[in-house]
């Protein structure tokens, strides 16, 4: 951008403006955390906020705020179930490879000078241009991938008229309209893109409950309450109730806690290790001290940790590696207690991963139907004298890689297997090292996560589908019984049938063990009793459209 143009000019007035606004009106009527005048929602982002660009909401920190600022057409309500959201309706042809969406009138973007004053009302080409946009190479989108190869490769989105939409696939897959309802489906106007261009990742203009006013990265985020946001609640009343949000940065999980402690975070998402005995039982109960001070609210999350084993039999890593024994890698997952682990190193939250890798929380999951590991040394021991290694003689160590925060849990797990005759060294590296070499499949051994991005066990399968690369197939698993059910299920439109195969799938991932389950995740929120209508959900997606401060 020229330093000379008007726009340039315009754009730091504007920003200028904004902060002003932000910081000598939100902030400062907001110190002493009362504010009877505004009701303002604060939280802190410890890890950053890279961009306001849902283009780019890859992960949580960029999930939540934009969530604040956009919709898009179908959102996913409390109980995992599809609901609509700027689509009022929508319509599945017979073949399942066009979806039509009736989209709702009378919804307008923000104000914004990219408008020229002119309100500006959400029509079907702007879904059109979104989805373009995020398959477009240019824009560079993470979310590429939720539509290459599977939309329609002459014309997968095309505007009928004003208020209808329409999305071809290439073949019938189910789970699109769970797609559809994740951030970077968010619904973006052209205008504002071209005009801000780079900026607009700090400049979002949506459809949302709040609105954006500055963000001064680093230090805060302030947003404000839509005054022609188009949802109302049960009795008429227009939302959100909130008349803003005020994110700050504090990167000290420490500094978070203090802040909370004093009033001046309305809640605090997961509890950190370094204070989670001061105020959780073992039993992930809140100590008698803090009871009658903060609630606590916990909701099965829809995330496995998990580790992770490279089984490629073409690699170097994998061809010396006693790992590539499938009974080692059974007897590696009877070898150590998960529910001890998990009373005493999380406090009881999460549950035990004793069933598959389709975690709690999905209509899919049955640990009947899924039978996983459980505690049994006399069966690890077994297996490991199968595999020609009685009580672990001869059996070369094996390198676990993980990241600092769970440190500990490698050594427990290391303990653990020591019993039963393996020999685990505990490799603690930065999460970026980390993720590097699993993608290049360089990690034998290493703990991971896999955390839903749309409510839908095929997201979860996907991990192990022998025609993915890494990521998401981070172990180079390749089965082709599995990738056949795999595909079945994509097509399958019944619903009850399509979880059987899922589970018949699952049941595979189990018996050839890729991966070792360790616990299937539980959102914890720490919130103070002033705060109403907060709602958690098994997605952990930050709703705060009808919360209340008291």
């Amino acid at each position: 951008m020229h330093l000379s143009s008007n726009k340039y000019f315009r754009h730091v007035s504007f920003d200028f403006c904004l902060l002003t606004f932000a910081f000598c009106f939100l902030i400062s009527s907001c110190k002493n955390h009362q504010h009877p005048d505004k009701k303002i929602f604060h939280y802190n982002e410890s890890s950053g906020l890279a961009s306001l660009d849902p283009a780019f909401a890859k992960n949580k920190q960029v999930m939540w705020a934009t969530h604040q600022l956009y919709n898009t057409l179908i959102e996913i309500d409390s109980n995992l179930q599809m609901k609509p959201s700027l689509a009022k309706r929508w319509e599945i042809s017979a073949d399942n490879l066009t979806f039509t969406f009736y989209l709702r009138k009378g919804v307008f973007f923000t104000d914004d000078d990219c408008f020229k004053n002119i309100p500006r009302q959400l029509v079907a080409g702007d879904v059109v241009y979104s989805f373009n946009r995020i398959i477009d190479k240019s824009t560079a989108s993470p979310g590429a991938w939720i539509f290459n190869n599977r939309v329609d490769s002459v014309e997968p989105f095309k505007a009928i008229n004003d208020t209808t939409f329409q999305l071809k696939l290439q073949r019938p897959f189910q789970s699109i309209l769970g797609i559809l309802s994740m951030q970077y489906c968010s619904i973006v106007a052209q205008e504002a893109v071209e005009w801000y261009g780079t900026d607009f990742r700090r400049h979002p203009v949506g459809t949302g409950p709040f609105s954006f006013v500055a963000w001064e990265e680093g230090q805060a985020l302030i947003l404000k309450k839509n005054e022609n946001y188009f949802e109302r609640d049960a009795e008429g009343k227009q939302l959100p109730y909130l008349d803003g949000i005020k994110v700050s940065f504090y990167d000290s999980k420490a500094t978070e806690f203090l802040e909370f402690q004093q009033n001046r975070l309305d809640f605090i998402d997961d509890i950190d290790p370094s204070f989670k005995d001061e105020v959780l039982t073992k039993t992930g109960n809140l100590k008698k001290t803090w009871q009658s001070k903060i609630e606590l609210q916990k909701q099965p999350y829809l995330n496995i940790e998990y580790l992770g084993i490279l089984v490629d039999a073409e690699n170097e890593l994998v061809k010396n590696s006693p790992l590539r024994f499938q009974k080692i890698r059974q007897a590696i997952n009877y070898g150590f207690n998960r529910k001890k682990m998990m009373l005493y190193l999380r406090n009881s939250i999460g549950t035990a991963a004793e069933s598959g890798f389709i975690p709690a929380g999905l209509p899919s999951f049955d640990s009947v139907a899924v039978q996983g590991y459980h505690y049994d040394v006399a069966k690890a021991k077994q297996l490991l004298t199968e595999a020609g290694y009685p009580d672990g003689k001869n059996l070369p160590p094996v390198k676990l890689l993980t990241i600092p925060i769970y440190g500990d849990l490698g050594t427990y797990i290391a303990n653990e297997l020591l019993q039963v005759g393996i020999r685990v060294n505990v490799e603690v590296i930065q999460k970026s090292l980390l993720l590097e070499q699993t993608s290049k499949s360089q990690a034998p051994f290493f703990r991971g996560s896999w955390i839903a991005d749309y409510p839908d066990a095929e997201n979860y399968l996907s991990v192990f589908y022998g025609k993915n690369p890494a990521p998401p197939n981070y172990t180079r698993y390749k089965n082709p019984a599995f990738d056949q059910l795999y595909e079945q299920a994509l097509s399958e439109t019944n619903d009850s049938l399509r979880y059987k195969l899922y589970q018949q799938m699952d049941r595979i991932i189990i018996n050839d063990a890729p991966v070792v389950p360790l616990w299937y995740d539980m959102a914890i929120h720490l919130l103070h009793k002033n705060i109403a209508g907060f709602y958690p959900n098994s997605l952990n997606l930050l709703e705060l459209r009808r919360v209340k401060k008291l």
